[in-house]
């Protein structure tokens, strides 16, 4: 019986081992897990063993009954710990665990620059910790932080508190549900229910972080800032409050009457009026009806100055009929600003193109003029309206009254109208063209130096074409009705030929110079800028 147990011992001798083994590794990785852990401060406090020192009172007994281990002091208290003097009416002084108990008119001072008040505060000596409560007054240099319960830590120079706070910096006062004040740093970090006061704006936010000597303000969070002259929702943004600076990230909106700009990032200075946007920017006119897109826009308001580029979008809908305007970059600048006399010019270069119902127009450059009211295009012009086609070196268009008044084309002017279909083409080629409109509708051309046109008669019974007739002249003028229909021509001294339909010369239709560019013609909104969709979306 002994051999049979002792052969089932030495069988699980080594599975004991196995198991011991198996525990001391899994202890050995713990250690290591533990080891390895990154240090952090705030879990490891650094105590001091300096004593708390009672300097004065005027009575002082025990009760070991009540009380064991503790000096019960009254009247005229004052301690000193590390640098700071504490006063109060009595306290509860536990001398061996290094910490008292203060009750009335509770004073602290440390050095010149900081004070404590309260009712009540409860002062730990190996953690440097000050437990402050009811009517809390901190005070610091020209900051003042008024709470019901305030924890400071004088190891870590910082105060927080947690049932309500209200700080005064002498320029802004900042109130929120929990928060924090770094003496060392002069920050404040402030949660829950946030709002900064000052006698020109509003601050109301989750999140806000602010530093008492710069003045400048972090928000965090679903932020409002209101002014008398703006309103801004941002979801993080930094405000300095004396430069009146501000810069603004997520996707952000200013205000300002009825004009509106959002974008990804806004940066603008309120001293100096001058702004600047990043990442899909919109601005919204509603008085003027008018609005901007692009992903970078710049602006000076003291200046008047602006600049759009990248897929920079105008689209005015102050008329009928909405303009949509579009160009690589727009730029706008006032002159004799803040004058009876100001008017602006806005710019807009490379791969400019415009549509509206009644007319489109592509070039490479473009000036609006609001002097004059007028629209010059430079560099390969091309406008549009119905059927109608009109190239030169430049185009000036004049409006009145938010019309069409006057046409100027100068330099390889040619007008093309499309007939039956786009196999018939009326045409004029001039050195320079004119145009003149009545209540927006053309009613006169004139064409100037080495005119020549080709013109189809159209049969008044059927509207079949009866020919073509090719005229050369110096001076050509044309009178339309208000349908646009053609009434009468005058030249001066010409040479014609005309042609029945059968027996058009090959080669003969077409004036030197002719391109009909109905490829490159904006046929609606989204074909002048892509981003132009999301205005139904």
């Amino acid at each position: 019986m002994k051999k049979h147990i002792r052969k089932n011992t030495q069988k699980l001798l080594p599975r004991h081992r196995i198991v011991a083994i198996t525990v001391l590794c899994l202890f050995a990785l713990c250690i290591f897990d533990v080891l390895a852990a990154p240090y952090d401060k705030k879990k490891r406090r650094r105590q001091t063993d300096e004593r708390i020192y009672l300097e004065h009172s005027n009575e002082l007994y025990y009760d070991e009954f009540t009380r064991p281990g503790v000096q019960i002091v009254k009247g005229n208290v004052s301690f000193r710990h590390r640098g700071a003097r504490l006063k109060c009416d009595s306290a509860f002084f536990r001398q061996e665990d290094n910490s008292f108990e203060a009750f009335g008119h509770v004073r602290m001072r440390q050095g010149d620059t900081l004070s404590l008040t309260s009712n009540y505060a409860y002062y730990d000596g190996h953690d440097d910790m000050v437990r402050a409560r009811r009517n809390v007054v901190l005070r610091h240099r020209k900051t003042v932080l008024y709470t019901d319960s305030l924890d400071f830590d004088r190891l870590y120079n910082l105060g927080y508190f947690w049932e309500g706070g209200r700080l005064n910096d002498g320029t802004n006062q900042l109130v929120s549900d929990w928060g924090q004040y770094d003496t060392q740093t002069h920050e404040a970090v402030f949660h829950y229910n946030v709002k900064l006061k000052n006698p020109e704006y509003t601050i109301t936010t989750d999140t806000l972080h602010y530093d008492t000597r710069t003045k400048r303000a972090h928000v965090l969070g679903h932020s409002i800032i209101v002014s008398d002259s703006n309103t801004i929702t941002t979801n993080e943004g930094y405000y300095n409050t004396q430069q009146r600076n501000m810069e603004l990230f997520g996707r952000s909106t200013v205000v300002n009457g009825k004009k509106t700009i959002t974008g990804d990032s806004l940066f603008y200075n309120s001293k100096t009026g001058f702004g600047e946007g990043f990442g899909r920017v919109e601005y919204l006119d509603s008085e003027n009806k008018n609005e901007l897109y692009a992903d970078y826009c710049r602006y000076n308001e003291q200046e008047g100055t602006a600049l759009a580029t990248r897929n920079a979008l105008v689209i005015d809908y102050s008329q009928p009929d909405t303009l949509w305007f579009h160009a690589d970059t727009i730029r706008m600048e006032t002159f004799n600003i803040n004058t009876d006399s100001v008017y602006r010019k806005v710019h807009g270069y490379q791969n400019a193109r415009a549509f509206r119902r009644d007319v489109q127009a592509v070039c490479d450059s473009l000036v609006l003029c609001s002097l004059d009211s007028s629209a010059t295009m430079y560099h390969h012009p091309i406008t549009w309206s119905d059927n109608r086609q009109l190239l030169g070196d430049k185009i000036t268009i004049f409006g009145e009254d938010s019309t069409i008044r006057f046409a100027h084309v100068e330099g390889n002017a040619l007008s093309i109208e499309e007939k039956d279909g786009g196999d018939y083409y009326n045409q004029v080629s001039a050195h320079e063209m004119m145009a003149f409109f009545t209540d927006g509708v053309m009613r006169k051309t004139e064409a100037r130096g080495n005119v020549m046109s080709i013109y189809y008669p159209i049969n008044d019974k059927d509207s079949s074409l009866v020919g073509m007739n090719y005229l050369e002249t110096d001076t050509m003028r044309m009178f339309l009705s208000d349908k646009r229909q053609m009434e009468r021509i005058w030249t001066s001294k010409y040479r014609a030929t005309t042609y029945p339909m059968q027996q058009i010369p090959a080669n003969r239709d077409r004036l030197p110079g002719f391109a009909w560019h109905d490829d490159i013609r904006p046929k609606d909104k989204n074909v002048v800028a892509p981003r132009a969709k999301r205005q139904d979306e």
